[in-house]
């Protein structure tokens, strides 16, 4: 009895862990991947049904792969250009290869070649927005990549500029000889354009040539030898996304003809809104799930890191799952849980108290952790707050206590709870230099506020972010949106500022319906408003502030069209001893200044030239950069000095304001916005006479009786020069954030941080 009770079990464990050991060490099940009868590969690309080489092999014309010699062609697809296929996967993604732009020069700065590539697919296929980046190598080069998808078009681009190869750096494609952007989701249609600022003469040595292309971005890493080693004839990998057809599961699955996921242990699921569905198999089945018995069972007791049968126990595989018997001689769940136990062996009293030791246990491990994790998120929030320069800015808080408007200290708690813990839902905005929530203080009045979370600080300028926090937050114009305080506990700042929900400007003029509630009267009021912040801002302010991106979408209106000047994320503190400032170009294309961009010298006439296009903006309701343009027209102030030299003008002028405004109103803004963009700086105005001069015109709009006559305008150009401004732009309004020091933050704002120029 003795030897039967312990040895024969021993030795039946023994016999299970060998069958087990045998089992994990079998090869994996194989499934079919095409439709019986057809081909699954072309060269070495697998092709997976709903795909297919042969007719009656795939679903439909979309999903034709063209394959001349399944045994070593490469595949290409038809959808809409014959381009060479690298991968399909049953997940969703096509690997394509595509060719790329280029943009060539000889030394005297004639054009060789430029090749702009254009990708169309099919309207079953998109270019992944996760897995690709737009990227242009060059160091004289402007590239732009056009696109369409879910019935909308845009644009995007960058510019990489630099003047020595030894500047270049490798696996960096920060804008120093190469600049990479993402590109939205949903897009079917690209078409890259590239072309050159200088003609590459002062770079052709080492850089002859411009490159720009759509690529997925784990397969490409910039070199500095990508200068002068990339070739128009290369084709790069970009990732394509694929769904069955346009719908969602629920209009396909009436259908019940033409709904793919009609297999056995199958089921629908929708990775993109909007643009289609896929199929997949069941939990506990592996395969194909657009054929009709492509998903089969996995025999999870092959694998033992496929199930939790606990010791004792043993692996039984059914459709779809797995059961774990207890061993003869064993009782319990051998499926996780307690595991199985002897029988004829009474462990209750044993089991009881190790349960009861066991909770207790866990809820000290529990406990312990929680407070571990507290203290380290503690000191985390300690290092960072040192590292932010939070020590720094409770000194000059401390200094500057008497003022009411110094910018304020919040705790990370505090704005945790204001966002719903940063929740999705909450944010109100996205850009190049942080996401924007909106918040809501309940313990200060349920104060509305916008909270951004910026990029990271440097560590070296510090002091520089803390003395723009200050200064900012001492700003009372009533026309800047007011920067309330800041969290420095994080990684990354949190900057709070007032919130403005009324939309920007660009908003308003681009709307058929918004733009005709902007009367003449109140457009020249927001000019002298802009105006008057960017003099406080030039003129008043110690240091002087460069704002670097004024335009449309950068004003804020509230709701009584009241101008709000925001995003000061790549603001420049102009030193007090120096005109101008040496610094890497930044901007919005269109509203750049164009010897800024030339010299990389920056003043505060560069704010003047952007102002001047955001003026025509306002006289014609048209977009400062437009590709729907012809290409001398694109740029909107190219458009409006031409019609304006040609006599033309009346013709880009918003309709809304032709009958609401008098004749020679319209000639003086015109010609304001005229000297405004001039093409050397010393030749446009200083903010300080344009704001008096508008103050001038904005009274005489209100006094004078609207004439209405044919517009004809001359070269005579106002005065502006010598002009004395007496408008004062100071404001001491209270705000109930301010005044109980909650904070708010306005939609889209972009916000300054030390050295985020």
């Amino acid at each position: 009895m003795g030897f039967n009770r312990f040895i024969l079990p021993m030795l039946l464990h023994l016999v299970i862990a060998l069958m087990l050991s045998s089992a994990s060490t079998l090869t994996p099940p194989t499934f079919p991947i095409a439709m019986p009868g057809c081909k699954d590969h072309c060269g070495n690309v697998s092709i997976p049904f709903p795909f297919g080489i042969t007719e009656d092999c795939y679903l439909n014309k979309y999903f034709f792969i063209n394959c001349t010699n399944s045994s070593t062609s490469v595949p290409q697809t038809v959808l809409q250009n014959a381009v060479d296929v690298t991968e399909i996967s049953l997940e969703g993604q096509v690997h394509l290869m595509q060719d790329i732009a280029s943009d060539c020069y000889d030394k005297n700065g004639s054009l060789l070649d430029n090749i702009s590539p254009w990708t169309r697919l099919s309207k079953r296929f998109t270019f992944s927005s996760t897995a690709n980046k737009f990227i242009v190598v060059g160091c004289d080069a402007l590239a732009l990549v056009k696109g369409f998808g879910q019935n909308r078009s845009y644009a995007t681009g960058c510019i990489p500029s630099c003047d020595y190869k030894e500047d270049v750096i490798d696996g960096s494609c920060s804008g120093i000889g190469c600049c990479q952007t993402d590109i939205p989701p949903g897009a079917w249609n690209i078409n890259v354009s590239l072309t050159s600022l200088n003609n590459h003469t002062k770079v052709w040595d080492f850089n002859p040539c411009s490159y720009a292309f759509v690529v997925e971005e784990k397969a490409f890493n910039f070199s500095a030898s990508n200068l002068t080693n990339l070739s128009n004839d290369l084709s790069l990998p970009v990732v394509v996304d694929w769904t069955i057809e346009e719908g969602s599961c629920e209009v396909a699955q009436r259908n019940t003809t033409s709904y793919a996921c009609s297999g056995k242990n199958s089921h629908c699921y929708e990775p993109f809104k909007g643009l289609g569905y896929r199929c997949s198999c069941d939990q506990g089945y592996e395969g194909n799930p657009y054929l009709p018995d492509g998903c089969q069972d996995i025999n999870e007791c092959q694998d033992p890191t496929l199930h939790n049968c606990t010791k004792n126990s043993v692996c039984h595989n059914t459709l779809g799952n797995y059961t774990c018997p207890c061993l003869k001689g064993y009782h319990g769940d051998g499926r996780g849980g307690d595991g199985c136990s002897p029988d004829q062996i009474n462990w209750s009293m044993i089991v009881s108290g190790v349960g009861i030791g066991t909770a207790i246990l866990l809820f000290c491990c529990f406990y312990l952790c929680l407070e571990l994790r507290k203290r380290r998120e503690n000191r985390l929030k300690e290092e960072f707050f040192r590292k932010n320069g939070g020590l720094m800015l409770q000194q000059r808080l401390a200094q500057e206590g008497r003022n009411t408007n110094v910018a304020r200290i919040f705790t990370l708690e505090e704005l945790r709870k204001a966002t719903n813990n940063f929740e999705e839902t909450r944010i109100i905005g996205r850009g190049g230099y942080g996401t924007v929530f909106k918040g809501i203080l309940v313990d200060h009045n349920s104060c509305t506020v916008a909270i951004k979370r910026s990029r990271e600080v440097n560590e070296n300028q510090v002091d520089q972010f803390i003395n723009e926090v200050i200064m900012l937050s001492q700003v009372n114009s009533r026309n800047v949106v007011k920067l309330l305080g800041c969290c420095l506990e994080t990684e990354v700042p949190l900057l709070v500022y007032e919130f403005i929900d009324n939309g920007t400007l660009s908003e308003h003029l681009s709307s058929t319906t918004k733009s005709q509630h902007l009367s003449w009267n109140i457009r020249l009021r927001i000019a002298s408003e802009i105006a008057g912040v960017l003099s406080y801002l030039h003129s008043v302010a110690s240091p002087p502030i460069i704002h670097r991106d004024i335009k449309s979408a950068n004003i804020l209106l509230d709701q009584n069209y009241t101008a709000k000047v925001t995003d000061f994320g790549i603001s420049k503190l102009a030193p007090l001893d120096e005109n101008q400032v040496s610094t890497m170009v930044q901007g919005t294309f269109g509203y750049l200044d164009p010897e800024y961009m030339l010299t990389g010298l920056l003043t505060e006439k560069s704010d003047v030239y952007s102002f001047g296009v955001v003026l025509i903006e306002l006289l014609t309701s048209e977009k400062a950069l437009s590709l729907d343009r012809v290409e001398e027209e694109k740029f909107l102030a190219n458009y409006f000095i031409s019609s304006l030299k040609s006599g033309h003008l009346v013709q880009v002028l918003d309709r809304n304001i032709m009958f609401d405004v008098s004749i020679e109103l319209l000639k003086e803004v015109a010609m304001i916005a005229k000297s405004c963009l001039s093409i050397k700086g010393d030749d446009r105005p200083s903010m300080k006479n344009i704001a008096r001069e508008l103050e001038v015109l904005e009274i005489r709009a209100k006094q004078s009786p609207i004439q209405v006559s044919k517009i004809d305008f001359t070269d005579t150009e106002a005065s502006l020069l010598g002009m004395q401004s007496t408008k004062a732009y100071i404001d001491s309004g209270d705000s109930s954030c301010i005044h109980t020091e909650s904070h708010s933050i306005m939609e889209h704002m972009m916000v300054p941080i030390a050295g985020g120029r």
